[in-house]
């Protein structure tokens, strides 16, 4: 079952406030998604522990 819960945060870039869409059923996993305020690239860190409790983080693209 997917489940989608919503986050928001600072953008790294343009220091805005975004709304993002969490898929918490797909596990921990890292992509890219564009600030909707500014268009940089943001990496998005998504961590699920194994109770379900998620955090995310949002970096410039090209932290490590």
């Amino acid at each position: 079952m997917d489940t989608v819960d919503e986050f928001s945060d600072q953008c790294p870039y343009c220091g805005e406030t975004i709304l993002l869409l969490i898929d918490t059923s797909a596990g921990s996993r890292h992509y890219i998604e564009d600030c909707t305020v500014c268009c940089r690239p943001i990496q998005v860190l998504v961590s699920v522990d194994l109770e379900g409790q998620w955090t995310v983080q949002l970096k410039h693209e090209n932290d490590v």
